[in-house]
């Protein structure tokens, strides 16, 4: 854990889809200006955990608390918590019938207040940061997956969170597109941006994250830094897990 204040605390969380335990009580404290990438196998949990932290899904037992807020039922400022969490999901959600630089000055404009030309200005300073300013005519059908990607992210930094929450957002992707996407995301880990990131792209875990968790039937099994995570995990879960994805 890093001396940086504590950005999101998660403690004993645990959530139910029915009768079936999708989240078993899960500990997690995210740091100021950490990274951390979340893996594990299909249906571990590990989408469901971010949308709790923003809460788009609610947790039965436990509390998350982000910069000092609990997120739980009784939570009265559900919007301006989420103004903070800006959340990247594997498909683009971008509204198809407004352009790319309109997909960007919405929030900005509808939430925070900002005249037209300042959240003009701003949608312009993020997609030249997301490397795509010469796509803010077009509409989203116009663009490749990468480009859609990429513009979802820039659409989630204009209302300037605290934290991004990226879940799996390379996973609609060929090759060449993700490798574009995770360039962007790079560049905003160095930015110095809080990020959790739910992804199977391992280099990326390598070179980007402070630290990894590895997931299973809904638990944080361990959560390392990953030069410990790749050379010396502790658990067999997570052996067998890396053995198989690092080998594809």
């Amino acid at each position: 854990m890093t001396s940086r204040a504590t950005l999101i605390q998660i403690e004993g969380v645990s959530k139910w889809f029915g009768d079936f335990q999708v989240l078993r009580n899960v500990n997690l404290q995210v740091a100021e200006r950490e990274r951390i990438v979340i893996c594990g196998p299909s249906g571990s949990g590990k989408s469901t955990l971010i949308r709790c932290i923003n809460r788009l899904e609610e947790h039965q037992e436990g509390r998350i608390v982000f910069a000092g807020r609990e997120l739980g039922p009784d939570a009265t400022d559900l919007a301006q918590v989420r103004r903070e969490i800006g959340m990247v999901f594997q498909e683009f959600n971008l509204f198809p019938h407004l352009t790319v630089l309109e997909n960007c000055m919405l929030g900005p404009t509808r939430v925070l207040g900002m005249t037209a030309a300042e959240a003009r200005d701003r949608a312009l300073e993020f997609l030249n940061r997301v490397r795509i300013p010469e796509q803010a005519g077009k509409h989203p059908g116009q663009l490749s997956g990468g480009q859609q990607q990429r513009a979802a992210i820039a659409r989630s930094l204009c209302m300037q969170p605290r934290v991004m929450l990226f879940d799996e957002p390379t996973s609609a992707l060929d090759p060449v597109m993700i490798k574009e996407v995770l360039d962007v995301m790079n560049d905003l880990a160095e930015s110095g941006m809080t990020m959790i990131v739910v992804t199977h792209e391992m280099g990326f875990a390598r070179t980007v994250a402070d630290r990894v968790a590895f997931m299973d039937e809904g638990s944080i099994v361990e959560c390392l830094p990953p030069k410990q995570f790749f050379s010396n995990p502790s658990d067999e879960r997570t052996k067998l897990f890396l053995s198989q994805i690092l080998s594809h």
